[in-house]
Formats: structure tokens, sequence, C-alpha cells
């Protein structure tokens, strides 16, 4: 996978993130995920497509996934995840992305994405064949998020 691809994934959602939820978010050191890989509680999942195929995944733990719901929706406290909570997260998994679209337009590599599927659960595992999948860690004080981006090869 191309680095500047990733970079513009990288981007767009500590740009996204760092402007709802009030707690900052910085970069991990990202890592090759294995088949099968496990998450937290809360999954986003989005398709890729265009001129690169695969999918993005963003895995939260549950509180984490109520304080980025409450910043996505203005402070509003968020003490369960909801039909509200779920549209608000679902929501960031579309803003990140359509940002990632754009940055990646301007390096000439055009893209759509599918819209976003939010699968809550334990011991949820993801399996990604074919897709080559770096894991990167979106860290802040409240704990981390971890953004799989998988391209197919």
């Amino acid at each position: 996978m191309k680095a500047e691809y990733v970079n513009a994934f990288i981007k767009a959602s500590t740009e996204v993130l760092n402007n709802f939820v009030t707690e900052k978010f910085s970069v991990g050191r990202p890592y090759i995920r294995q088949n099968p890989f496990p998450t937290k509680e809360i999954v986003i999942l989005l398709g890729i497509t265009g001129d690169i195929r695969g999918q993005a995944v963003f895995s939260l733990s549950e509180p984490m996934a109520k304080s980025v719901a409450s910043g996505m929706m203005m402070g509003m406290p968020v003490d369960e995840i909801d039909e509200m909570a779920k549209s608000a997260l679902s929501e960031l998994g579309n803003m990140i992305m359509g940002n990632s679209a754009t940055l990646l337009f301007n390096l000439g590599v055009k893209i759509d994405i599918t819209p976003p599927s939010l699968v809550k659960g334990q011991a949820i595992e993801i399996t990604s064949s074919g897709l080559e999948t770096i894991c990167v860690p979106l860290v802040s004080t409240l704990g981390e998020i971890e953004f799989d981006i998988g391209i197919k090869r």
C-alpha cells in the first residue's frame, strides 16, 4: 500500500476527530494486521471502491464511542449507544472517508465510499481476505480508536 494513500486517511481522520472531540487525537505507530483481527465493542465499516478498492474499519470501546458520539452531537451527553449515537458515529465514518476521498483525489486517485455499517458486540473479528490491512491507532487521553485501512493488492 502506498504511503501517500495511508497518509491521506491519517490526515483526514485526525482532522475530523480533532474538530469534533474535545480531547485531541494523535497518531500512534501504524502496523500491519494479520487476518482475522479482533476489534473493540463498536465497529464502523465502510467500503472503498474506484481506483483503489478495500475497506475502512473504525474500532472503538463503548466508553470511547460514547465520548466521540457526544462530541459529534455538540457535547450532548451520551449514556448509551442508542440510535442517535449510532447515527453520529456512522456520520463520523462518512466524514473521515469523505475527507480521505478529497485528499486522494488531489493525488489523482478517485474513490467512492459505501454507506457505513455499524456493528456492536463482544468478541468481534474481522477477516479481510485479499486485503493488506494497516492499523493506525488514533490516540487521545480518552483511549484509542483503531483505524484499519485495507486495500486490495
